[in-house]
């Protein structure tokens, strides 16, 4: 493995020599050897180090993880190296991907290659199974079983990298499609755009400008629970972030379907007509601005332990928030009730457990109620995982526990980022347990289970459990 490693590098050593003929810098390599100028550029480069930083040892086999050491290192002086020595050294990147992922080595050469269009994706195959209950009024909520359970979905990613600082991505979705559908396969495919998106990076790399279609803006940002809404958003958002803290401004709309959302009994929470009496989601053109703010501790950015707060404040594309409509029969309907939003939260690695606390609190327009005739609502979450599975690493795997609490109005509509159904996040008390297994590269198994969920307020049945289990691979 040593010989074509070296072989390689040795190609590429106008990247880091500074003078052809430094000190020999290993005892057991003469200088009328003829490797002896490589192995030399190599050293000078900062490439190798030998052994004990006397010894060469060149008929010694290296292991993978030297490998990758050496290629880590090149990649360092990728500035200095031509369009040829950049695709070679992008190439042994390639090879030891894992192994530079473990040593903590991001593999940007290959990621933030000018002109490149990388093509990524996953397929995803989920069974979700919920039995019937009866709601406050004695309707029956219908569950998930037999066909309906069982959805598949495909998402396809095309990212280009522009220039050194900016990065277009575009990606498209089938969304979840239910095989209890009885229409025939090509009246099913109609994948739509879920991500289109121009990136620019400036500042020193501490700055980031992103405008158009993300395929999950998560609220309270990605190391927050995303309780309240993990979908489709067309936004502007700047955001700063060095290794101690980040903070992130932006103005966007919710752009979800609706497609597996019910609301609580929440005076404008629930779904209104437009002027053509069509039922329209209660949150399908809600626009907000927010911001969030970020610490890191226990080791930085890197090292994953964070503590956040932030800020939602919604109106309607029209302007209106919680304004009362008639549908062209007169019918009044209620339009989106929340008025503001505002959570904190606190993520922190220890060992190999993470321990997530999540707070938010939804203030409603004027006149609107929940059912206990408050003009708010809280949800309260925690988390505790072990483990950490990762699709690059084979056979990793975690285990978590979870536990909710929300009063009656605390899930504004939308889809969560949560595995459980959106129609039963509101107005719950719940727990949940699952575990994610690394089958083999690319490819893992998930597991969750709800368990000792209650209604917290109101008549009604309490919401059967859920079950979920799914397969998703990644390309």
């Amino acid at each position: 493995m040593k010989s074509k490693v070296l072989a390689a590098l040795v190609a590429i050593m106008a990247v880091g020599a500074t003078c052809a003929f430094a000190a020999n810098p290993f005892v057991d390599v003469p200088s009328d050897s003829w490797a002896y100028k490589s192995v030399v550029e190599l050293a000078d480069a900062g490439i190798i180090q030998g052994v004990d930083g006397q010894y060469f040892q060149g008929n010694r086999n290296i292991t993978r993880y030297e490998a990758a050491e050496m290629v880590a290192k090149a990649m360092a002086h990728m500035d200095k190296a031509s369009v040829e020595q950049r695709a070679l050294i992008n190439k042994l990147a390639d090879e030891y991907a894992d192994e530079l992922n473990n040593l903590g080595v991001r593999v940007s050469a290959l990621e933030n290659r000018v002109g490149n269009v990388k093509l990524t994706g996953d397929a995803r195959i989920k069974y979700a199974h919920q039995s019937s209950y009866k709601d406050a009024d004695g309707n029956t909520v219908e569950g998930k079983k037999n066909d309906a359970s069982w959805m598949y979905r495909v998402r396809i990613r095309a990212n280009a990298q522009v220039n050194d600082r900016t990065k277009v991505t575009y990606g498209i979705t089938t969304g979840d499609r239910s095989f209890a559908s009885n229409g025939s396969a090509s009246e099913e495919n109609n994948p739509y755009t879920d991500i289109a998106k121009v990136d620019y990076n400036f500042g020193g790399n501490n700055w980031n400008l992103s405008v158009g279609r993300t395929d999950a803006y998560h609220l309270g940002g990605d190391r927050a629970y995303g309780y309240n809404y993990g979908d489709i958003f067309d936004r502007a958002e700047l955001k700063y972030q060095n290794d101690k803290f980040a903070a992130t401004a932006g103005y966007g709309k919710f752009k979800t379907d609706g497609s597996d959302t019910s609301f609580g009994k929440v005076t404008g929470y629930n779904a209104y007509k437009d002027a053509d009496g069509n039922e329209v989601d209660a949150i399908s053109d809600v626009k907000t601005a927010y911001g969030e703010l970020e610490g890191f501790f226990g080791g930085g950015r890197a090292a994953g332990s964070a503590v956040g707060v932030y800020y939602n404040n919604f109106t309607r594309a029209d302007g209106t928030n919680g304004t009362v409509v008639k549908d062209k029969k007169g019918t009044t309907a209620d339009k989106f009730g929340a008025d503001d939003l505002w959570g904190a939260y606190v993520s922190a690695n220890l060992g190999k457990w993470n321990a997530l606390a999540n707070y938010e609190h939804i203030s409603f327009v004027d006149g609107v109620k929940n059912i206990n005739k408050d003009d708010n609502a809280d949800v309260w979450i925690g988390r505790l995982t072990y483990g950490k599975a990762g699709f690059a690493t084979s056979k990793s795997w975690d285990a978590w526990v979870e536990y909710i609490n929300a009063e009656d109005g605390a899930f504004i509509g939308g889809n969560s980022t949560s595995w459980r159904f959106s129609k039963d996040m509101d107005n719950i008390e719940s727990w949940g347990v699952g575990a994610d297994y690394t089958l083999a590269k690319n490819a893992m198994f998930q597991v969750m289970q709800s368990f000792g969920t209650n209604k917290k307020d109101g008549k009604g049945d309490d919401p059967e459990e859920q079950t979920r289990a799914q397969f998703v691979f990644v390309f």
